[in-house]
């Protein structure tokens, strides 16, 4: 009898044991893909499912994705801490991680994110100079990519509150508004679907702004430097190997790069200077 309560206990250590590893193996990766719409939480699983995978090797454990649909559940999770790692869009909100909530920089996704300047194909502006004074629509004030444009053409000596500008919801509205002569000018992200459709519109890109890292990874207190590195190690290597570039492929994007921590840093800065 005794024998047998001591395998008893034995058992019950080893069970504790294994649970606790497992706790401290298991990390949350938040996905957010901004105000693309379409998209929920089985179609999230699915598409960065591999990519969470190959997340999990690099931190030998398990990474487990939380969809972050909502910017108040992206925003309280990452003020909370509550999140191991956060792939997301737009960028101001890995940036105020690193800012405001003791994240850290991993990499952004290539290629970077840009402001185009789009106007008609048969506008008789040939540089965004000339776009001064004209009629202009942008994605809604409070949006990343309005205040991404509004830096850009700061910038270049365009202040648009001084503009007459249309401010519409979707990036989708600067494309009609623009078609149907109702503007003059317009900016949409340089990875939106109307970017992506340009060739097939009536549209023509008149200007593209700087680059800023677009779809960045970040880090979150729990994760060691060591651990950070391996992360970054397995990211860069991706386009290498078959696997990865599958990988990449399912996400959408064209690789990761590493060096672009400064500029994310100094992302929030540029965006309200």
């Amino acid at each position: 009898m005794k024998l047998a309560t001591r395998l008893c206990a034995w058992a019950l250590g080893l069970t504790l044991s294994a649970a606790t590893l497992a706790a401290d193996t298991d990390y949350t990766l938040a996905i957010s893909e901004g105000t693309s719409g379409g998209i929920d939480h089985a179609r999230v699983l699915a598409k960065y499912g591999t990519f969470a995978d190959a997340l999990g090797k690099a931190l030998k454990g398990k990474v487990r994705i939380v969809f972050a649909r909502e910017f108040a559940l992206l925003e309280e999770g990452l003020a909370q801490q509550r999140f191991d790692l956060a792939l997301a869009r737009p960028s101001d909100y890995p940036a105020r991680a690193l800012r405001d909530h003791g994240y850290r920089f991993v990499a952004s996704a290539a290629p970077e994110g840009q402001c185009l300047i789009v106007v008609r194909k048969d506008s008789p502006l040939q540089n965004v100079a000339e776009a001064k004074g004209k009629r202009w629509v942008l994605p809604e004030q409070a949006s990343y990519m309005s205040k991404f444009c509004r830096a850009e053409l700061r910038d270049r000596g365009i202040l648009i509150d001084k503009e007459k500008v249309q401010y519409v919801r979707e990036q989708g509205a600067v494309k009609f508004f623009l078609e149907q002569n109702l503007v003059d000018v317009g900016g949409v992200a340089s990875y939106s679907g109307v970017a992506r459709g340009l060739e097939k519109s009536n549209l023509r890109v008149l200007h593209r702004s700087v680059t800023q890292p677009y779809f960045p990874l970040v880090a979150g207190p729990r994760l060691s430097d060591e651990q950070l590195k391996a992360i970054q190690a397995e990211l860069i290597a991706m386009p290498q190997s078959a696997a990865g570039r599958d990988v990449l492929e399912q996400i959408g994007v064209q690789g990761f790069d590493t060096s672009t921590g400064p500029r994310l840093a100094n992302l929030l800065d540029w965006l309200t200077r």
